[in-house]
């Protein structure tokens, strides 16, 4: 799966090896074992989609992790991104508005040892003041803007990768803030996220 990957994308060697790291097909339903490890997004509960790997791989990489001590992340979905991130960052925040989603993501993390990734039941687009503010940003969902208070949550001189939604098309779009000013700095390339959605959904 990974050199499919680096066939398609040259992503960093420190993503790669995340990504070599973590066994996609402990995310999906047992119906579809056989196609864990193409590069296609799978359906999953709550009409939500676990990622293809190959988006994982390029979100991971625009991310720049490399010196970023934490990320928040909204979205957590089969928690498949929360769990590449946690071999590249040191403290992991997710946050899922689907209780049913977030509920099997915490028991896939759980059974995989990992103790450095935070998970809540949210509207991530509130985000996680508690533990703010974050190196980076990362948006699993398309949305139509970044809520202010997610921009106040990020830290200075920190990242921010979002898929937003523009005359119709998504584009994975880079945003950065600097001297307190959060601003656009890239459009990256466009995409297909499952979109931003208000509220929480129990059950």
């Amino acid at each position: 799966m990974v050199e499919e990957i680096l066939v398609r994308f040259p992503v960093s060697p420190e993503v790669a090896k995340a990504m070599a790291n973590v066994d996609r097909e402990l995310f999906i339903s047992s119906g579809m074992k056989n196609v864990a490890f193409k590069l296609d997004a799978l359906p999953l509960a709550g009409d939500q989609w676990i990622s293809s790997p190959l988006t994982v791989a390029k979100m991971t990489h625009y991310l720049e992790t490399q010196g970023a001590d934490s990320v928040l992340e909204v979205g957590c979905g089969s928690g498949y991104q929360a769990v590449v991130l946690s071999f590249l960052i040191r403290r992991v925040f997710s946050i899922e508005r689907i209780e049913k989603l977030l509920l099997e993501a915490r028991q896939r993390i759980r059974l995989l040892g990992i103790t450095n990734i935070n998970t809540r039941f949210e509207d991530g687009q509130r985000g996680w003041r508690e533990f703010a503010p974050y190196d980076r940003i990362l948006f699993s969902a398309a949305a139509t803007r970044i809520p202010e208070e997610l921009t106040r949550q990020l830290a200075e001189g920190g990242i921010l990768i979002a898929p937003i939604v523009q005359n119709n098309k998504q584009i994975i779009t880079r945003f950065e803030k600097h001297n307190g000013i959060f601003r656009e700095v890239a459009q990256l390339e466009e995409c297909v996220f499952v979109p931003v959605q208000d509220g929480l959904v129990r059950g």
